[in-house]
């Protein structure tokens, strides 16, 4: 079976009681998964979601990621990383809490690239955190990029990643990740276009098992209706969506972006037209994936040379520490992750 790291999150927020709730509600699907990051911040989680009649979750603390294997269900093997700091303050931005979620980021990508595990499944970390932390990325993405490229040697600019969100009736993968929107209308060039066909062609061919369907949303309303309401589609979408088609790619558009979701969307007796939306922006794109379920979202990286899946879901400073938080999308990213290792 595949070892599968997930890490701990911001331990001021959601991320370690979805952890522990998964390890209880599906003992199934997180066989052979181990945590990376805090002993006494698992076994804080645990406490958080224990109920009345129902056994306290135990923590072990594991040695190496292969002792995974050897827990009992419904254990949380942990793997403690020294030198991070304990549990911090439910809801409150902590540098402190950025920074062990960093460091679990950073020992889990390290061992994935060496091949210790199969894949990482990431827990949500706050971003402001991350700043006050001195981290120079603003999230698990640029992070990931950051550690793959070191350990090839090569450049950022060699090894471009994009996100993908995906749930079961939609897929949907983003031209920009975080930036502010004026940047990343800045950010749809022919070269970035070109790029994101190129890399979701790329995965979604290895996990498919055939060349993907991909419709490619416009930047401007309508699609820019013919250059009344701008001319990106014309002038940069379209050149790249032609030379994608030239060299084999199955891409149609540039098409509304007030539809396109509705017509890739897969239901039930109703399969979608698109196996996959390519998105211009950040919101464009997550906005229709989050309405239909932000329990069954999982968002996976494009491009790097692991697998890496999370939850579709932040912090959620508001309601951690108080045991409501719903391991759904947690869950479904272990699976996923374990799927993309086969």
């Amino acid at each position: 079976m595949s070892i599968i790291a997930i890490t701990q999150g911001d331990s001021a927020g959601i991320g370690p009681e979805t952890v522990a709730q998964a390890f209880r509600d599906a003992p199934a699907d997180l066989r052979g998964c181990f945590v990376v990051g805090d002993v006494a911040t698992l076994r804080r989680a645990a406490q958080v979601i224990a109920r009345p009649g129902v056994p306290m979750v135990p923590v072990a603390q594991i040695a190496a990621p292969a002792d995974a294997l050897n827990v009992l269900p419904r254990c949380i093997p942990v793997f403690q990383l020294p030198g991070i700091a304990g549990p911090q303050p439910w809801g409150q931005v902590s540098a402190d809490a950025g920074r062990a979620a960093a460091d679990s980021v950073v020992w889990a990508a390290r061992a994935a690239l060496r091949g210790d595990v199969a894949a990482l499944v990431t827990a949500p970390l706050h971003k402001e955190a991350l700043s006050a932390a001195g981290v120079a990325f603003p999230g698990h993405t640029e992070l990931l990029q950051a550690e793959a490229t070191a350990h090839q040697g090569v450049a950022l600019t060699q090894m471009p990643v994009r996100m993908m969100l995906a749930n079961d009736e939609l897929r949907t993968v983003l031209v920009s990740i975080h930036m502010s929107l004026r940047d990343a209308i800045a950010a749809v060039t022919y070269d970035n276009v070109l790029q994101t066909l190129l890399i979701t062609h790329t995965a979604l061919l290895r996990s498919l098992g055939r060349a993907p369907r991909i419709a490619v949303a416009g930047l401007n309303p309508h699609a820019g209706e013919g250059g009344l309401f701008g001319n990106e589609e014309a002038t940069v979408i379209a050149p790249a969506i032609a030379a994608a088609r030239a060299q084999g790619l199955d891409v149609s558009g540039p098409l509304a972006p007030d539809t396109v979701f509705m017509r890739a969307r897969s239901t039930p007796g109703h399969p979608g037209e698109f196996d996959v939306v390519i998105a211009m922006y950040h919101d464009q794109g997550l906005i229709p994936v989050k309405y239909l379920g932000v329990d069954k979202g999982v968002n996976v990286t494009l491009g790097l040379p692991l697998v890496r899946t999370s939850p579709d879901h932040g912090t959620a400073f508001d309601i951690a520490g108080q045991g409501v938080a719903d391991p759904a999308s947690l869950i479904e990213a272990i699976r996923m992750a374990r799927a993309l290792c086969e």
